[in-house]
């Protein structure tokens, strides 16, 4: 069986520490491009790995006909616009998450999809890990009865990612914590109550305590080496929302900093016979009457990668066209809500999904 070939454009934390390892360790892939417009950044992969060439210009890999597959690793701005590209081009492709800064953004990537007949998975990696597998079977399954509000949190104390820098400047990144953390609790919540349809948001977004970069002080710092004390800070750090779906409601509660010194990263998910709290891609605790007697059971669940297995599913999607739990449709009601949370703030009111 002839190998995959593939190129990943963006050569930053995320593929260096999630897609290139996974890629190199999968039987049936070989990456040929390592792309980035810092051509020393594709340089160095291509020597840590010795493999690929380096190039600046993602249009080099569009081009060339070995190439089926791409993994879009880049700032946010250029996901749709680069995946929208390389569906055009006829490559299948693996974007990171979020979809895109805003949802009008996603809707395209998602049209461009139905026309091209192209694979479009998202990096929603959660949907890979082993206990939120386990906790959709048991929902899904009717464990908990029926599962009438889930409970997202989290919040951290002082850890606003590579402050001044890309992750804080809205036009690159299209928001702060929602659209960086918040797309991933969100995503998984509806992948484990079987990806209900949004009705309605009320949300706040606060831009509040990164607003004073040179004063910022903080405990931790994801992507520190892109934080620029003279750069841009207008996303939220922290957010409020209540979301209606044709399922549960979800209140969601999230901050990147807080003037708490407290760590909260769980899901609650609250049905009539049982509930469970599941610790963000970690154990969780089921809780219930057995016997007549209230009970509370800790799983621990040995973790492979989720991240291995996102990739070889989307190896997989490239060979065989199937549809997989990552895919553009189911990634965009993420999206959808995500926007409705950003709207509703800016308006001051709920906003009803059509």
């Amino acid at each position: 069986m002839s190998k995959i070939k593939v190129a990943v454009i963006g050569c930053g934390c995320i593929a260096k520490s999630a897609h290139i390892p996974c890629y190199m360790a999968a039987e049936d892939a070989e990456i040929k491009y390592f792309c980035d417009v810092i051509l020393e950044k594709a340089q160095a992969c291509v020597e840590e790995y010795g493999c690929g060439t380096a190039i600046t210009d993602y249009r080099k890999a569009l081009e060339d006909p070995e190439i089926a597959a791409v993994s879009v690793c880049t700032p946010n701005q250029m996901h749709s616009v680069i995946s929208i590209d390389a569906m055009r081009a006829g490559k299948h492709v693996l974007c990171e998450k979020p979809a895109a800064r805003i949802y009008s953004e996603a809707l395209e990537m998602q049209k461009v999809q139905k026309e091209t007949g192209r694979v479009l998975n998202i990096g929603v990696v959660c949907r890979f890990h082993e206990a939120v597998e386990q906790v959709r079977r048991r929902i899904l399954d009717g464990e908990l009865g029926e599962v009438y509000h889930v409970f997202i949190n989290f919040r951290s104390y002082r850890s606003i990612p590579g402050i001044g820098g890309a992750f804080t400047t809205k036009a690159v990144s299209g928001g702060g914590v929602l659209i960086d953390w918040g797309v991933h609790r969100l995503d998984q919540v509806l992948y484990c109550v079987g990806d209900p349809e949004p009705v309605s948001v009320s949300g706040a977004a606060y831009c509040k305590l990164g607003v004073d970069i040179k004063n910022y002080v903080y405990r931790s710092m994801w992507s520190e080496e892109t934080r620029n004390v003279n750069g841009t800070y207008d996303v939220d750090d922290s957010v409020s929302a209540l979301i209606r779906t044709t399922g549960p409601v979800i209140t969601l509660e999230g901050a990147w900093a807080q003037n708490i010194e407290e760590e909260e990263q769980y899901l609650d998910f609250i049905g009539t016979k049982a509930g469970i709290r599941l610790q963000y891609c970690g154990d969780y605790k089921l809780y219930g009457v057995r016997d007549g007697a209230l009970f509370a059971e800790e799983i621990k669940v040995p973790e492979a990668s989720m991240f291995q297995r996102e990739i070889d599913a989307f190896l997989r999607c490239v060979r065989t066209g199937e549809k997989e739990r990552s895919h553009i449709d189911y990634a965009i009601k993420t999206s959808k809500i995500m926007q409705g949370i950003y709207d509703s703030s800016a308006s001051g009111r709920e906003v009803v999904f059509d």
